[in-house]
């Protein structure tokens, strides 16, 4: 399939798309399931957190970006459904990852330290290593079911790398808004361990990339419900000022690295399955992102790209997620 080919497949999916997602009453969404995994990272053990929605059919494993954990994305209701009710709706057992230092996964020792007192923490290979561990886990699980990994922004780093390492554990690879090499000039200083990101750096980026002239895919009050509940994913947000989760700085600066012009991980020897998707005004995968990304997909057994309208890179917290969903759906199970 080439790439004019998949401009024309990506209309045929958006049509799929406009399918009703119904409300869910209260009473009936399906009860999810935590458990955590022990991993070694970085000199100590730490517990990851996992969430589950089980269904019987193939594994889909969400890994979330540089700032925010699996309830804030994957996990997110809108009007009663969230991604994983859609992808358990679909048969599929449904699970998501939260990376060291993010909603309910254990903070790592460095956290309690200034944070210039060590280098950024928690890069794409430490987090190929927690996705390692979950997989494992999943596997334990559900010994013959296919494993899929769906990876949204920085997050397609580790689940890129844990495709590579781990050829035979992932079946089909989903790089929602991906980040891709890019030749720009080094950053000025070093990134220190970790950040604090507040509502007020998250609020703007429901509008990154958006025409000016274009509406805010959200209402004030969502977004505002959406702001609390990531400051509530960490439980000493209440106790600095301004209220503000604390994160590790690993991913930032991988992609400082990467835009930097450093190919971190070597996208040829992807040998599953992959789709790249995205919105149309999403800044962090633009269409030369996209189009090298594909490119260095050279060794996978398919590829696929598809932009989907009306969206950014928070397409997934939008009104068009259902499209997301659609496009998703469609490849994991064709």
């Amino acid at each position: 399939m080439n790439r004019r080919d998949l401009m024309t497949w990506s209309v045929s999916a958006m049509a799929l798309s406009m399918l009703p997602c119904p409300a869910m009453a209260l009473g009936d969404r399906p009860t999810r399931e935590r458990r955590s995994v022990a991993c070694a990272l970085d000199g100590e053990t730490l517990r990851l957190a996992l969430v589950r929605q089980p269904g019987r059919g193939p594994v889909v494993l969400y890994v979330h970006g540089a700032t925010f954990p699996c309830d804030l994305s994957v996990g997110w209701r809108m009007h009663g459904v969230s991604w994983l009710d859609h992808l358990q709706a679909q048969g599929f057992d449904a699970w998501g990852l939260d990376f060291a230092g993010y909603g309910y996964s254990q903070r790592p020792a460095v956290f309690r330290a200034a944070a210039d007192s060590a280098p950024p923490w928690g890069d794409y290979r430490m987090g190929a290593v927690q996705i390692a561990t979950a997989i494992a886990a999943i596997r334990r699980e559900r010994p013959h079911a296919p494993i899929h990994l769906l990876a949204h922004s920085w997050g397609t780093l580790p689940a890129r790398q844990a495709a590579i390492e781990h050829p035979e554990a992932v079946s089909k690879l989903v790089l929602f808004g991906p980040v891709a090499t890019r030749e720009g000039p080094p950053a000025d200083a070093p990134a220190p361990a970790w950040a604090l990101i507040a509502a007020a750096d998250q609020r703007p980026r429901q509008r990154s990339g958006l025409p000016a002239d274009a509406a805010t895919p959200v209402s004030a009050h969502e977004l505002e419900r959406w702001c609390q509940a990531y400051l509530d994913s960490d439980e000493g947000s209440a106790t600095r000022s301004p209220p503000s989760a604390q994160v590790p700085n690993g991913p930032v600066a991988d992609i400082e690295r990467l835009w930097a012009g450093q190919a971190l991980v070597d996208n040829a020897r992807v040998r599953q399955p992959t789709l790249i998707v995205r919105g149309e005004w999403d800044h962090v995968t633009t269409d030369a992102d996209a189009a090298r990304l594909y490119a260095e997909l050279s060794g996978a057994a398919e590829r696929r790209e598809v932009k989907i309208s009306g969206g950014n890179h928070w397409l997934h917290l939008q009104p068009r997620r259902t499209a997301l969903w659609s496009t998703t759906t469609a490849f994991l199970r064709d």
